[in-house]
């Protein structure tokens, strides 16, 4: 799930985060560009989650406010009357991208209006920035930042355990913050504008995951990690007296103030040997409940223990769960319900097999429960049932043997929150998605609750590389952790990513442009192939053979007519193949690691960079010649196109403020180079539907124009820019891959490093005349037709089907709508390559743009999953229109 998250990140680092964040500002250009003259709507292309949610935080005296917190994708906070999440931090500009990383967030109790955040995404030289202190005063509409002296890491070990900011309870001017790398316990007097480090504070922490790691990444000590205020020890307008804090020491991880952080002293009696992820103060039951891992998570932990301390009596008492020789994971996830002194939920975090595992008490932990339990192994019995019709893809494909089971309770749990205003209502982060019930109560009674993603709107996933093919998906992309998907409408979340196989981060993909159908992708896999093909425009895949010696994604490129690949592998050299991959030979002339790409039009030429160099193929990648041309970006930060429907068109983004930087056209395949003198700086660029009247394609880029960062468009061939994109949606870091639409003018897909694929649409109706492909018609086809309908998997209460409706007729239909009565009331949840309408239990689907015409003698495909109960009969008549069809 979340075990690639680094590896994506340092990708993304070596690929040029670290050279688009310059230490002063490149010579400005005197470019033609618009800032305002164009408005955009943005939004995600919907996956739901994909990423890692380490920090729940609910208000404590407003009801239904409740905000997440992410590793690199920012923060967000709950809408209650559409049950989605509103990210807050897109504001985050291109040189602070590392404010995407979020460690900590405080709700403020006494004005629930302010909210803090903790930012900065690596305390090593990965990011070269210090940390901030964001604040609010409008519930994260809009923010003020103070700077602080040391780093933050968002997306560094130990970011499961907090929250490391507080805000006092009944002084809401005052604030502590825990910070890691040695630099102590600080403190605010002043609603977080200015910080000073608590000087008499008696440990800064000395835990590091891996004390070797030269990089200073796991090295780093992840000091202190939490901070608690027992609000029954202050009044009103006076700073609460005792808190509690946790720290990074294995010996020593709890002190506690009682003079309102005066003074600070070791709890006495604590356990050692642990380090306390969680301290959680239920005030009303008088008792402080710790959660303790032997490591700082979020992967690892093999044991742990669970602990509760009398604040009046100072008696430490063990209530872990489960004896400590019989654990194998540590413990995270805590929290307390409010309305109900004495119930406290605690997870096993690090359980991956064959699961997490979630305990309940309801008598202050003289006695627990298990969300699942053995019957005789290896079947379980579940006091829970999950639904992810909303998120299918959670399942991940997968078919496991018990006692795993799928979709997984989830791994990575170290967020778990009970609703303070409402015991029925409860939220976990994992490492791919947040789920929640709304029916927890369910457990103490002996019935089951249900458990769904609550994510809508929080989108996490890290984005390598996309792509819009001519025909076919609008959208196909390369993520980090969850792979990637196919996108048949951008506003719903795609059925499954991409399996067969499923790699853990994808990290290129290409489609042939004269055969959208033929589709390639590479990526990271644990053990297994690294390179996948699809002949159905990625609905389908089949795994390729790797070459001796790859390990790892590397970039790929596919004919324009798909009848062969170059594939540049890590690990080993340059390869190309002819068909599908079964044999590979070396390429020559060409080194190792170079980035790899094909010209639109010619079938047999391919281009290569690296290293300054650029390298062209006529001979369909066998051999590689370099070009004489100088003056290109001498570092591997380049992004590089070659232009549709125009032999040898190419355009290459790139560089690094030490040197060359900026944008090159080529029109000779690379033998020469024109570098726009009007565009600063630029990291990716694509290509997209021309506006209207004019002969040249769209222009996209991730840039800086005119002294302005940002998303830029030009529809005359870079003559003159406009920036589509305003200071609220920057998106931190935006330079990995970019792309027009070929079929809607002025549609622009964006990647992000942690906030998904964003998209955007403009205002300007007039530009290019185009219409969405993914907005359903009205079709009224006739003639005759046939129609196969497989259940392709079925588990109890749902299934997935697959239907092809052919056309047997004379005549091409221009749209279609196949209608059909399920027989057992069944429910559709979920449609994929349809628009799918119920009422009762007649469903009609029918096309979306993109598979509207379908040719006489020619079939179209569709799936979908769905509910069933009893009986899953399948239909047994159809129409098309008015049309009745064979039924195969």
């Amino acid at each position: 799930m979340r075990r690639t998250r680094i590896l994506t990140a340092v990708l993304a680092l070596a690929a040029g985060l670290l050279a688009g964040t310059p230490p002063a500002l490149a010579a400005e250009s005197t470019a033609k560009v618009s800032l305002a003259a164009d408005t955009y709507t943005w939004k995600n292309a919907r996956i739901d989650g994909g990423g890692f949610v380490p920090g729940i935080v609910f208000n404590r005296s407003e009801k239904n406010l409740a905000y997440a917190r992410t590793d690199i994708g920012g923060a967000y906070r709950w809408q209650e009357s559409s049950k989605t999440w509103t990210p807050l931090l897109d504001s985050v500009g291109w040189d602070d991208w590392g404010h995407t990383g979020v460690v900590s967030l405080a709700s403020d109790a006494v004005d629930p209006n302010k909210v803090y955040a903790a930012v900065g995404t690596y305390t090593n030289s990965w990011d070269p920035k210090n940390g901030a202190v964001m604040r609010s005063s409008n519930r994260g509409a809009s923010w003020q930042k103070t700077d602080l002296p040391f780093k933050l890491g968002g997306n560094m070990p130990g970011r499961g355990m907090g929250e490391r900011l507080a805000v006092d309870p009944n002084k809401n001017s005052v604030l502590y913050l825990g910070a890691p790398s040695g630099k102590g316990l600080w403190r605010s007097t002043d609603s977080g504008v200015s910080w000073s480090q608590v000087a008499n504070f008696p440990n800064v922490g000395n835990y590091q995951q891996d004390p070797s790691d030269t990089s200073g990444y796991a090295s780093d000590n992840q000091g202190i990690v939490w901070v608690t205020f027992d609000e029954s020890t202050g009044t009103s307008g006076n700073a609460t007296r005792a808190i509690y804090v946790g720290v990074a020491d294995l010996q020593n991880s709890v002190y506690r103030s009682t003079d309102a952080g005066a003074t600070w002293t070791r709890l006495a009696g604590q356990p050692t040997g642990y380090l306390a992820h969680k301290g959680v103060l239920d005030a009303a039951g008088g008792y402080l409940y710790l959660s303790y891992s032997d490591k700082g998570g979020p992967y690892d932990g093999g044991k742990g223990q669970v602990w509760r301390y009398a604040t009046a009596t100072g008696t430490w008492t063990n209530i872990s769960p489960v004896a400590e020789a019989d654990t194998y994971y540590g413990f995270s996830g805590l929290t307390v319900d409010r309305r109900k002194p004495g119930t406290v939920m605690a997870t096993a975090y690090s359980s991956w097999w064959p699961d997490t595992q979630i305990f309940r008490s309801t008598d202050s932990g003289a006695n627990w429960t298990r969300a699942w339990d053995y019957t005789s192994y290896p079947n379980r019995a579940n006091r829970y049932t999950m639904d992810v019709s909303s998120s299918p893809w959670l399942t991940w494909g997968a078919n496991p043997s018990p006692p795993e089971q799928t979709p997984k309770l989830g791994w990575m749990t170290e967020s778990l929150e009970i609703d303070p205003f409402d015991s029925n209502r409860m939220m976990y982060g994992t490492g791919a998605t947040l789920y929640g019930t709304e029916n927890l109560t369910n457990w103490d009674s002996g019935g089951q609750f249900t458990i769904k993603p609550m994510v809508q709107g929080l989108e996490e996933t890290a984005v390598n590389d996309l792509a819009a093919p001519p025909s076919g998906a609008p959208l196909l992309s390369a993520l980090g952790d969850v792979g990637g998907f196919r996108h048949t409408d951008l506003t719903k979340v795609p059925s499954m990513m991409f399996t067969s196989p499923n790699f853990t981060t994808t990290t290129s993909l290409d489609f042939a442009e004269t055969n959208a159908n033929t589709v390639v992708r590479v990526g990271n896999l644990d053990s297994g192939p690294h390179i996948a093909f699809s002949t159905d425009n990625g609905a389908n895949w089949f795994a390729g053979t790797d070459p001796s010696g790859v390990s790892g994604g590397g970039t790929v490129a596919a004919a324009s007519d798909g009848s062969r690949f170059v594939w540049s592998p890590a690990g080993t050299g340059v390869q190309y193949t002819t068909g599908f991959g079964s044999s590979w030979s070396a390429s020559s002339g060409i080194p190792a690691d170079a980035i790899v790409e094909s010209d639109r039009v010619d079938p047999r030429t391919f281009y290569g960079f690296k290293s300054g160099k650029f390298y062209v193929s006529t001979d369909g990648g066998a051999t590689f010649t370099a070009s004489a041309a100088t003056g290109l970006p001498s570092g591997d930060s380049v992004r590089f196109k070659a232009l549709p429907g125009v032999k040898g068109d190419v355009w290459l983004a790139g560089g690094a403020t030490d040197g060359a930087y900026g944008l090159w056209h080529s029109t000779d395949g690379g033998a020469s180079w024109t570098k726009l003198s009007n565009v600063d700086q630029a990291d990716a660029i694509g290509f997209g539907k021309a506006a209207t009247g004019a002969s040249y394609q769209t222009l996209y880029t991730s840039a800086k124009i005119g002294g302005v960062r940002g998303i830029f468009r030009s529809t005359d061939k870079g003559a003159t820019w406009t920036r589509i994109n305003d200071d609220a949606h920057q998106w931190g870091w935006t330079g990995a891959a970019i792309t027009g639409d070929p079929r809607v003018y002025g549609r622009v897909y964006v990647s992000t490093n942690g906030r998904g694929v964003i998209y955007g649409d403009t205002s300007d109706t007039s530009g290019g005349g185009g219409t969405d492909p993914t907005d359903p018609t009205d079709p009224t086809p006739t003639g005759a037709c046939a129609v196969t309908y497989k259940i392709t998997n079925q588990w109890s209460g749902g299934f997935q089907a697959d239907v092809q409706l052919s056309n047997t007729g004379s005549s091409a239909w221009t749209g279609w709508s196949l209608g059909w009565t399920f027989p057992n009331a069944q429910t559709i949840s979920q449609t994929w390559n349809a628009e799918s309408a119920q009422s009762g239990s007649t469903v009609t689907a029918k096309n979306v743009g993109w598979n509207a015409n379908v040719a006489a003698g020619s079939s179209v495909s569709f799936g979908f999953t769905g509910s069933w109960s009893g009986t899953n009969g399948k239909p047994t008549a159809f129409k098309l229109g008015d049309q009745a069809c064979t039924v195969a």
